[in-house]
């Protein structure tokens, strides 16, 4: 008796075990949790994806008849390039940065119509053609002159067409900004171009200067002369003897002043000390 005793409550607890642990598989099948930054939208194998957003929590569902898709609704950074042509044919290679977000109350509707993955699928798309239309407005000198404003364009057009779809844009910024070989090398001769100018119009300032001066020089020189002409034909050969008194008397300084110059006694002549050592 003891032995059947003891068959009996062993095979009660494994039948009680069984139960326990299928009521917790069907239990735990039941729930589901939605994390912080998190919604949920459950699809529903008779009533197809149903409209309501579900929130942060734990939450009941039926099992194999419903099964919840979470939604990553934090702000997200995306980052893509493009070449792009410029109003006057040049070639641009621009990189745009954007922070993008669902729009959680459109949740059902973009798991609709995108799935999982709804901004790696639009925002690439949107954003080339986007910027390939902005650029197309401009030279590719403006590109840099006027960038707050080639900026502001892509954000409202990139804002607009994103919001299509059911995303929200929380920031747009273009972060590169190159230009091909050829338009490199066309700035860079534009450059050397302007500084050959530049330093043209100095050399034509520089000689119509010289030749100011050498008129104001020739004229002053002529003006001295016509002085001195009336000068002697007033006074005589007088005024010619006194500059020539004048001018023995500066040499007559000069030698004075010199430490080799030595003066004789009596006749009119110099001796010029010249020191060899």
């Amino acid at each position: 008796m003891s032995n059947q005793a003891a068959v009996s409550f062993l095979t009660n607890l494994a039948r009680a075990a069984l139960g326990l642990g299928a009521g917790v598989t069907i239990v735990n099948s039941a729930l589901y949790t939605v994390d912080g930054g998190q919604r949920a939208v459950l699809f529903d194998r008779f009533r197809g994806v149903i409209d309501d957003t579900v929130g942060e929590g734990t939450h009941f569902l039926v099992p194999w008849l419903q099964k919840p898709y979470i939604f990553d609704i934090r702000t997200r950074p995306h980052t893509f390039s493009s070449v792009s042509g410029t109003k006057d044919l040049q070639m641009v290679n621009l990189t745009l940065r954007v922070l993008s977000r669902p729009e959680v109350n459109r949740l059902p509707q973009i798991f609709k119509t995108l799935g999982l993955e709804y901004d790696e699928k639009v925002l690439p798309s949107i954003g080339n053609e986007v910027l390939k239309a902005v650029v197309a407005q401009f030279n590719a000198d403006q590109l840099l002159t006027e960038r707050p404003h080639v900026s502001a364009l892509v954000r409202e057009s990139l804002i607009r067409r994103a919001r299509d779809f059911n995303i929200v844009l929380d920031d747009v910024a273009i972060t590169h900004l190159s230009y091909g070989a050829e338009f490199s090398r066309a700035v860079e001769q534009k450059q050397v171009a302007q500084q050959e100018a530049e330093r043209s119009k100095f050399v034509v300032a520089k000689a119509e200067q010289e030749r100011r001066a050498a008129i104001i020089r020739a004229q002053g020189e002529s003006e001295a002369a016509k002085l001195i002409s009336e000068a002697t034909a007033t006074a005589g050969n007088d005024l010619i003897e006194l500059r020539r008194i004048e001018a023995s008397r500066e040499i007559a300084g000069t030698l004075a002043k010199s430490p080799n110059v030595n003066y004789l006694p009596k006749g009119n002549n110099v001796l010029f000390g010249l020191g060899g050592r």
